[in-house]
């Protein structure tokens, strides 16, 4: 979900730079993993915030560094499109904090990569062996995303895939929480995706970007299995408003979808994970030379959950790049 456009300042031409806001995404493209956006499940899939985390259309060669921070409240139990009472979960509440920073690199106006590091701090609720109500919370690094870009589809560098793996480098053995609520998955997912940006009007002011990615999980624990993965953003951003000769502030609109599919495993609960969600998120950018500073909300307009699940209606996100 979410997602940030930015685009690097590089060897790119201006009319592609007018028509190419500088960030809108979430990572490979997510790569890395993508994201699911403002309603989650129990089984968080982040690859939302991934489609949307610091991923960014390259421009040209050269490099950009981003940090982002993303919070998620899961406070509502739901069961396939609609809400359900809360005595039908165990679980009751998780909230959570992302953070993350990363860098992109652009050997050429063809071929770049892109790493993502994560780290959680994650406050879990729910009902223990005696029906009491405990918390508990844990912090710890995530799993880290490796992808490669290539960019070489299209002579103005808008059109593009992505490729590369999420490790299994995050934190998935903390004894209070259920495999669906660690912070790290315990699995090594190929990650696939592919980006375009368009302009709507000639001029360049009104513009269009699509993405997409897939997550696949190969190699995993034997006890939990989480489920494959895809998410599609379409987003239109206006390129007009400048505020003096250096700043612009550039206003958006995403959509995003995303399918995850069952977890398997002993512990992986078929029947209690797997969702379909789509959502809204209106943002606005603020462009000042090399940096660019993202705010954007996210809101749930449909979710389609197996069993019952945690879910959040909002979603909220914040980021910074500086490109160089």
């Amino acid at each position: 979900m979410a997602t940030s456009i930015a685009v690097p300042h590089g060897t790119v031409s201006r009319s592609f730079r007018q028509r190419a806001l500088p960030h809108a995404g979430a990572l490979l493209v997510v790569l890395g993993a993508f994201a699911p956006g403002l309603s989650w499940a129990c089984a968080c899939g982040c690859g939302v915030f991934d489609v949307g985390t610091g991923a960014m259309f390259p421009g040209g060669s050269g490099g950009t560094l981003f940090t982002e921070a993303d919070f998620m409240d899961q406070n509502r139990n739901w069961s396939g499109a609609s809400s359900a009472s809360a005595n039908n979960n165990s679980d009751k509440r998780i909230q959570t904090a992302f953070y993350t920073i990363g860098a992109q690199y652009m050997f050429d106006r063809s071929w770049g990569v892109q790493v993502d590091a994560p780290y959680w701090d994650r406050k879990f609720t729910t009902t223990d062996g005696t029906g009491n109500i405990v918390s508990f919370k844990h912090t710890a690094v995530g799993d880290i995303r490796l992808r490669a870009i290539y960019s070489g589809l299209s002579a103005d560098m808008s059109s593009g895939v992505t490729f590369g793996v999420k490790l299994a480098s995050g934190d998935s053995t903390y004894a209070n929480f259920d495999p669906d609520t660690e912070i790290g998955s315990g699995s090594t997912d190929l990650l696939l995706g592919a980006y375009h940006l368009g302009k709507v009007t000639s001029d360049g002011q009104w513009n269009y970007f699509v993405r997409a990615q897939w997550q696949e999980p190969v190699q995993s624990k034997a006890a939990y299995r989480p489920g494959a993965e895809a998410v599609g953003v379409a987003g239109l951003y206006y390129n007009g408003w400048s505020v003096g000769s250096a700043t612009k502030v550039v206003p958006l609109l995403q959509l995003t979808g995303a399918y995850r599919g069952h977890d398997g495993g002993t512990m992986g609960h078929p029947g209690d994970s797997g969702y379909s969600r789509l959502f809204a998120a209106p943002g606005i950018e603020l462009d000042v030379s090399r940096i660019r500073l993202y705010l954007e909300a996210g809101l749930a307009l449909r979710n389609n959950v197996s069993g019952n699940q945690l879910v959040s209606n909002q979603l909220y996100k914040l980021s910074a790049s500086y490109a160089f």
